[in-house]
Order: C-alpha cells, then sequence, then structure tokens
C-alpha cells in the first residue's frame, strides 16, 4: 500500500515541477552574477523589467492592439492579427488573445487552399438544399419531380410547378427541372403562336445548357433583327452581356423569328440544343391543338344536346 501511495504521489510531483517551470524562468543577476528564478508575466502583460536579487519581476499591462496569451518573459507585446480581405473579425482582439476571424457573408473557408471561397450557385434544375456557413459550402439537390429552379442562385430552393386547374386553363408547356408550367386557355391560344409560349422558357433554356460563350456568340450574331439585318459584333462580349443581348431579342422578336431559333442554333453549331428547341416547341403546338380540340368536341356535344 505504501508503494502505491509514492506512486501515485510522484505524478502530482512532476506536474508541480512543470507548472512551476511554465511560471518562472532563469536568469543570471547582473549585478551579483548569480542564478535568479523570476516569475513569468501573466497573460494580457509582458515583462518590463527582470527580477534581480532583491526586486520581483517588474509586468505591464499590453497596450491597444497588442496582446499576450501566454505567461511570458517577452519584452514587448505581440501585434493583434488582421483578417484578409474576405473575412471579417468574429472576436475582437483583448489583451490576453487575438482576434479571431471567420469568412464573410456568401463564403466559407476551404482547408485545402486555406483560404475563404465564395458560395457554389445551384445550377437551374437544382435548388439549395443547405445554404452555405462561414465553415461550409452551399449544398445543392436536383429540384425533385414536380420541382423546378430557373435560377442560378446559392440561395433559391425548388419550387413547385403551378397548377393548370383554374376554369378554362390547360398545360401549354410542361414544367421540367428547370423551368415552371406555362398555362394557357384556348381563347387565349387563338391569338398566341406556339412559339410565344416557348418564348417564356428562352431565357432559362439558354442559361441551363451552359453554352460556351463562343457559341454565344455565334448565336446572337446570326439572331436576325425586325429590319432583316444582323447583329452588329459581339468579339470581346462577356456571357452575361451576351445573354443580356439574346434576352432583349427574345422578349421583342415576333413569333415567327422565333421559330427560327432551333434552325439559328443549328447554324452556330450547336445542333443537339437546335434539335431539343425543335422538339420543345413541336411538343408545344402538338400539346395546344389536342387541348384546344377535345374541348371543341365537348363544346359541340354539349351543344347538339
Amino acid at each position: 500500500m505504501m508503494f502505491q501511495g509514492l506512486m501515485l504521489l510522484f505524478p502530482a510531483a512532476l506536474l508541480s515541477v512543470a507548472a512551476s517551470q511554465l511560471m518562472t524562468f532563469n536568469v543570471t543577476d547582473p549585478t551579483t552574477g548569480t542564478p535568479v528564478q523570476c516569475d513569468r508575466c501573466p497573460p494580457g502583460t509582458f515583462l518590463l523589467a527582470r527580477c534581480t536579487s532583491t526586486q520581483r519581476s517588474r509586468c505591464a499591462p499590453c497596450p491597444a492592439g497588442s496582446f499576450t496569451e501566454l505567461w511570458n518573459h517577452i519584452s514587448k507585446c505581440l501585434r493583434c492579427g488582421v483578417c484578409s480581405q474576405d473575412q471579417v473579425v468574429k472576436t475582437a482582439c483583448t489583451a490576453n488573445s487575438d482576434c479571431q476571424c471567420q469568412c464573410k457573408q456568401g463564403y466559407y473557408y476551404m482547408e485545402d487552399r486555406e483560404e475563404c471561397q465564395p458560395h457554389s450557385r445551384c445550377p437551374t434544375g437544382q435548388g439549395v438544399q443547405t445554404r452555405g456557413t462561414a465553415d461550409e459550402d452551399t449544398v445543392c439537390q436536383i429540384c425533385s419531380n414536380g420541382t423546378f429552379s430557373d435560377t442560378v442562385s446559392a440561395h433559391q430552393n425548388c419550387t413547385k410547378h403551378q397548377h393548370c386547374h383554374a376554369a378554362g386553363m390547360y398545360l401549354a408547356v410542361r414544367g421540367s427541372t428547370w423551368h415552371d408550367n406555362v398555362c394557357t386557355t384556348c381563347e387565349d391560344h387563338k391569338s398566341r403562336d406556339g412559339a410565344e409560349y416557348l418564348r417564356e422558357i428562352l431565357p432559362t433554356f439558354f442559361v441551363h445548357h451552359k453554352i460556351p460563350v463562343r457559341r454565344l456568340r455565334r448565336i446572337v450574331q446570326k439572331l436576325p433583327s425586325k429590319d432583316g439585318s444582323r447583329h452588329a459584333g459581339t468579339s470581346g462580349l462577356s456571357t452575361s452581356a451576351l445573354n443580356e443581348q439574346l434576352n432583349a431579342w427574345v422578349a421583342s422578336a415576333a413569333a415567327e423569328q422565333i421559330r427560327q431559333l432551333p434552325d439559328i442554333l443549328t447554324k452556330a453549331g450547336m445542333n443537339s440544343i437546335g434539335e431539343r428547341l425543335h422538339h420543345k416547341l413541336q411538343r408545344i403546338d402538338s400539346n395546344l391543338a389536342e387541348l384546344c380540340a377535345s374541348r371543341n368536341e365537348v363544346h359541340a356535344v354539349f351543344m347538339a344536346e
């Protein structure tokens, strides 16, 4: 039992020695030349004057803009850190702790690069499952059946397709993961070409298919204007600027010009995308014709009775 007691006291003694070493440091008295054990200064202070054989260590508080976090015997406090341009102060610097930084809003800390990076934006067809934080990136998810996202965003969730169930309303364009349902009435269809319904989803169509900037330039150059002329040079324009020009054209183009888009895409080297748009327009025309034809048949039977 006595042996066990000694074993328990031995580690405690070691810890006591280690603690005393952290709280003190050894120097030589400049006057007497004898070794002296001096006290260290506590966090938030620095060593103003070493101890001697007759005087203890003299410590002073860290001035504003500086700090010490540990017991020390340094002659000057450490300068407070500065957050980078993509960071904000999470905890301000104090006399006994440095400032703590975190990524500013819209950014997260990427450990591999040891820097803040912008939150990822979910593409069209995907919505935000979990918003990004200062420590985590955005988490995206593909929109489930019956929902869509037509924006590139770090905040937008998938939205439910609108229902074309109101009296006299019919589905003109079935929604997908990247665009909403487009509804119509047969009365409206009489005065509108099928291309008018296609117009509503075209801006998202071009964003969703991530068309390279060179191809976008070709497409914009081939767009017919109202007077039949072609557009001016597009050299040097960015993707966003080209999309703005394309959207402006879509908003003002006549229905017969909208119908030329599949052929324009093909001539610009975008065969598969041109074919998809052509099939989309065909489905719209077919869908509208069938819906309104069935309504007219029902109406005719009702009137005959």
